[in-house]
């Protein structure tokens, strides 16, 4: 499995199952914001994504959204209103935000899981920092003019791969 391979592929965010995350020994969900789980254009949480976030944190699984995101307050509302811990201004794909978001979680990079929109940001700073990760399709066409750059690349790279729930 290389640096730009994720364990899994799923349409969007709520269609991985809380049980495989149990399964797996999962014990805390690492998640990017912008596109995984708040549309960019929105910048609100649709109610499928609440009602997931509200099932894996009843199968005692806490959340921690790890963002690149700059605009700290927005961030942080969307971890509020989410109910998960924050670490934002994460520079992914270094590895170094996921690492802090493990330390500040207590759990190992094989309790943990990332999950995102992004290849060449989401997936590969999960798999750096040693953890399993998901790739979901983005839940909005609206990105920053530099994500649109980057999705030729990871379109590329996905040509022909088959998410779950499509």
């Amino acid at each position: 499995m290389g640096v730009f391979t994720a364990t899994r592929y799923v349409r969007t965010i709520d269609m991985v199952e809380v049980s495989w995350l149990k399964e797996l020994g999962i014990r805390c969900v690492l998640m990017d914001r912008d596109n995984t789980c708040v549309p960019r254009d929105t910048k609100v949480a649709p109610p499928s994504v609440m009602a997931w976030i509200e099932q894996v944190h009843a199968a005692g699984i806490p959340t921690c959204i790890v963002s690149n995101n700059f605009h700290s307050k927005q961030v942080e509302r969307s971890a509020r209103e989410l109910d998960s811990e924050v670490v934002h201004h994460a520079m992914k794909p270094a590895p170094f935000a996921v690492k802090h978001a493990l330390r500040k979680m207590g759990v190992s990079p094989s309790e943990a899981i990332l999950i995102g929109d992004q290849v060449y940001t989401d997936v590969v700073a999960g798999n750096l920092a040693g953890l399993r990760t998901v790739l979901v399709r983005p839940q909005s066409t609206t990105d920053l003019w530099y994500t649109h750059i980057m999705r030729i690349g990871e379109n590329m790279i996905l040509h022909g791969r088959v998410f779950e729930g499509e």
